[in-house]
């Protein structure tokens, strides 16, 4: 039986890596990103992938986003949220209110209005299904100046678990990871700004971010794509309102 799998933000980055490692397996495969050229490339790349560009913020375009998964797809067995923003930066006191807010619109309603849609589909179909979220390692660390994207996160978390008690009789698994540091473009970028900013090599940055990660190692894309795809299988089954760290242990953020 084809399986069907939407992938929230997976324009690039994790999210690409997702989409990707499923379509490999042999699922239908719908994508979502609020950026037409990052869909482009990604369907460019993986014939046979759908997608959609939509801003998950807004409910009409989470609306389409489904009826054009529903063209697409021949059944809904998994929706993996990916989506999200990291929100202002800045003392609590201090954090615009605009921006408070489109970080909770993207990270916590977006996936809610998703989940919404998800849920029916997977209800009408009668035979359970998976959906996994992304939180973040810093709900467990805390993070000095990023107010809103913890926040978020704990409201994502929260949603996950309990919609996790809800759906359990219905066979609907609700799962959520939290990533550590992650070996993508935009951690790369972020370390080599500091770098810069601080006159320090971005070898000496990157060991400072590591000294407080067990493994001191990073994690790749694939890993936390390979984590999902286990979640949304059968060995998964009796996996659900978990919050999962793959984050090599990540003890401090500062």
């Amino acid at each position: 039986m084809n399986t069907g799998v939407i992938v929230t933000g997976a324009g690039d980055s994790v999210g690409r890596v997702i989409a990707e490692v499923f379509r490999a397996s042999g699922a239908s495969v719908h994508i979502a990103d609020i950026r037409p050229e990052a869909v482009a490339a990604t369907l460019a790349d993986n014939p046979g992938m759908s997608g959609s560009v939509a801003n998950l913020a807004e409910q009409v375009d989470v609306e389409r986003l489904f009826a054009e998964a529903r063209d697409s797809l021949p059944r809904l067995d998994a929706l993996v949220n990916c989506v999200g923003i990291g929100g202002p930066r800045g003392l609590t006191e201090e954090l615009d209110a605009d921006a408070w807010r489109q970080t909770f619109d993207v990270n916590v309603h977006g996936v809610f209005f998703a989940m919404q849609y998800a849920i029916n589909w997977l209800k009408e179909q009668g035979e359970g299904g998976a959906i996994v979220n992304f939180s973040t390692g810093s709900t467990r660390t805390r993070l000095p100046s990023r107010s809103a994207y913890v926040a978020s996160k704990y409201a994502l978390e929260g949603l996950t678990l309990n919609a996790a008690r809800e759906l359990g009789p219905h066979g609907i698994r609700v799962n959520a990871i939290l990533p550590g540091i992650i070996d993508n473009q935009r951690m790369q970028d972020i370390i080599a700004e500091r770098a810069d900013n601080e006159g320090r090599s971005v070898d000496d940055v990157e060991a400072e971010y590591l000294q407080f990660i067990s493994m001191r190692s990073k994690v790749s894309p694939q890993e936390l794509a390979d984590t999902v795809q286990f979640l949304c299988s059968s060995g998964g089954r009796k996996i659900t309102g978990e919050l999962l760290a793959v984050s090599g242990n990540l003890e401090w953020e500062a």
